[in-house]
């Protein structure tokens, strides 16, 4: 009988951690320029994931035209560098990654490192991520660069550029222009740009949230509830889209493991047991260390994120299916990842 109650209590206690624990915002900050500011797109994305009972609590940089460049020397750099961000999300000026190859290299390349490399040093356990944009409309004929000249081309070269800079930065990648790519080939219907053919309409920053919501959050978009005043059907047709191009290969987008490359100080006396865990498994700490806890599937998705204490903690994997996990673990002293298997 004793075993019994003391079996309940410790479900019990698990299920109220993970039901207070899983209340916490996710902290993101939007690096970017008019794109992200235009029909304010981190305000659509945090009412997605109310509309979903999640949390997101975010600032913003948007200067406008501001490149990553500037956003080096600017007030986002200061932001970056005051630490406690779970994501950065980065976009760069709208067609210099569209431009050749050794003006990308000059004026792209080295500020996006810059940038990915300060948020690691003051932000230990938050993941970069860039914010993959789209061609214009009609293409970009103001530079005599005739790759640019359609959208197909200058489309194509954003998603290569952007794709590139999340493998050399071991960052992720939201694929807002493949979304918009899907929805000009199959629902022309639905118009994602303003008369300048270039900024984004409300369904094209609907569109933008809806993948930005899939990526941070990891969660169908289908079921999100909010549809921004587009009405239900066409809501609905980008929220499809967003399933199809992010959710169901999310792993083309997300980095394998956050963060992996920047730890610098091993792991010291952190441990969890058992490993391969059914239910619940105990993290243990040297005593009265703490530490902030996040679980990585195998796509990189995060599945939770828990601050605990030492010397030892319960933590459930209830819900969680069978499969390789990665525990991302920070503590004052040390960071690293500890591989788990769910039996």
């Amino acid at each position: 009988m004793k075993t019994l109650i003391q079996s309940m209590l410790l479900a019990l206690l698990v299920l109220v951690t993970v039901g207070v624990q899983s209340q916490e915002p996710l902290r993101v900050l939007f690096v970017g320029n008019s794109y992200t500011q235009v029909n304010n797109l981190p305000q659509m994305v945090a009412n997605m994931a109310e509309s979903m009972d999640d949390t997101m609590e975010f600032r913003s940089s948007t200067p406008g035209a501001c490149t990553f460049e500037l956003h080096c020397h600017n007030q986002s750099m200061a932001m970056i560098c005051e630490g406690g961000w779970d994501y950065v999300i980065m976009q760069e000026q709208s067609q210099l990654p569209a431009f050749p190859m050794d003006s990308v290299e000059q004026y792209v390349f080295p500020y996006a490192k810059q940038l990915v490399d300060s948020v690691y040093a003051r932000n230990p356990d938050a993941e970069t991520m860039f914010f993959m944009t789209w061609g214009r409309k009609n293409g970009d004929t103001e530079f005599g660069y005739p790759p640019m000249d359609t959208y197909e081309g200058m489309d194509s070269l954003l998603c290569a550029r952007y794709m590139q800079m999340g493998e050399d930065n071991a960052a992720s990648v939201c694929p807002v222009g493949r979304v918009w790519h899907y929805l000009r080939d199959h629902h022309s219907e639905i118009e994602l740009y303003q008369m300048d053919e270039s900024h984004p309409s409300v369904a094209g920053s609907y569109a933008a949230a809806c993948a930005f919501y899939t990526m941070l959050f990891g969660r169908d978009p289908d079921s999100i509830r909010f549809d921004a005043g587009l009405g239900a059907r066409q809501a609905y047709v980008i929220r499809s889209a967003a399933h199809a191009v992010v959710y169901d290969s999310i792993w083309k987008w997300k980095s394998p493991l956050p963060n992996a490359l920047y730890a610098e100080k091993p792991l010291s006396g952190v441990s969890v047991s058992p490993n391969p865990v059914d239910e619940v498994m105990t993290m243990h700490l040297p005593e009265g260390q703490s530490a902030e806890v996040i679980l990585y599937d195998a796509l990189g998705r995060k599945r939770w994120r828990r601050k605990v204490i030492g010397p030892s903690c319960a933590l459930s994997m209830l819900g969680v299916s069978r499969g390789l996990y990665m525990l991302r673990v920070v503590t004052e002293e040390s960071v690293g990842a500890i591989k788990v298997i769910k039996q």
